[in-house]
């Protein structure tokens, strides 16, 4: 057995995002097909504890076209300059460390190469991220991580009517307890805020963006589990 998140977008309009999770069977294997097995034991589970009827595996290894697609390592946008970047690629060339950064040239790497790039791990602690000479601090902590995903989906209109019809996402590879940010949890909030027409506005400015963080929940059924969501 195993536990993973999925990631809810609310319509309420007090909450945005509601991290549920989920205890289902675990499919040992580094093969795709076991990670299928798997996504689709999570997504079994989802339906029975949590009622979430229309759930997408967001990562390579899904078996929807769509999830595949809003994969960080294939989810692109083009910059005011022209450039076309993944979002994968954008993330890990905006780190900026104590010894170092931000490493520009990963914007122009494949996303597997950039996410490994040796410099990222030789240059002391992360301090802060710098996109296009605009900084983010490390807080809120997945601020940067979702506005850089959002404004890549915003931009790939031929995806946005497939996923903001989902009323859950999750991601097979993500485990909270190694990770922060999350590609599933920034589709769900991509879909909060589309269907609460608070995208424009958060869209805006970094500011207004920021201003999304403001508080803490839990999940209802295990109070145990609270993470900073928006």
């Amino acid at each position: 057995m195993a536990k993973r998140p999925i990631f809810v977008p609310m319509l309420d309009g007090k909450r945005l995002v509601l991290e549920r999770y989920v205890d289902f069977q675990w499919h040992s294997g580094f093969a795709k097909s076991q990670k299928q097995k798997s996504i689709r034991s999570l997504h079994e589970m989802a339906l029975l504890e949590y009622g979430v009827k229309n759930p997408l595996e967001v990562s390579s290894k899904s078996e929807d076209p769509l999830g595949v697609a809003l994969s960080s390592f294939n989810l692109k946008f083009v910059t005011k300059k022209g450039r076309i970047l993944t979002v994968e690629s954008a993330f890990q060339g905006s780190k900026v460390f104590e010894l170092g950064g931000p490493f520009l040239d990963i914007f122009d790497f494949s996303p597997i190469d950039a996410k490994r790039d040796a410099r990222l791990k030789s240059h002391g602690q992360l301090t802060k991220f710098s996109f296009f000479g605009v900084d983010w601090d490390l807080e809120p902590k997945t601020a940067f991580y979702d506005w850089l995903y959002i404004n890549a989906l915003i931009k790939n209109e031929n995806l946005i009517a497939m996923v903001i019809s989902r009323d859950g996402f999750t991601d097979i590879e993500f485990n909270p307890e190694k990770s922060i940010n999350c590609q599933a949890r920034s589709a769900a909030l991509f879909c909060a805020l589309y269907h609460t027409d608070r995208l424009d506005f958060v869209l805006q400015s970094r500011e207004n963006f920021i201003s999304m963080y403001a508080g803490r929940v839990s999940d209802p059924h295990k109070p145990e589990q609270v993470r900073f969501l928006v």
